[in-house]
């Protein structure tokens, strides 16, 4: 089975440069303690790693 990662908003993107804020929504985080499932894959992990300091990250079957 294909593993998932669990991705946590717990920073707001106020005064953040407009590429992070784009990150931000494109996967799919829009609120504050939001969270969303999405597969593990490279694009997915680079995504994740250019916001990683607004994110917290869990890996879920």
């Amino acid at each position: 089975m294909a593993k998932k990662l669990k991705v946590t908003r717990v920073r707001s993107d106020i005064g953040r440069p407009e590429r992070q804020r784009a990150t931000m929504r494109a996967l799919g985080l829009r609120k504050i303690r939001q969270s969303v499932v999405l597969e593990d894959n490279k694009s997915t992990r680079g995504m994740v790693n250019a916001v990683r300091h607004m994110v917290e990250v869990e890996e879920v079957d």
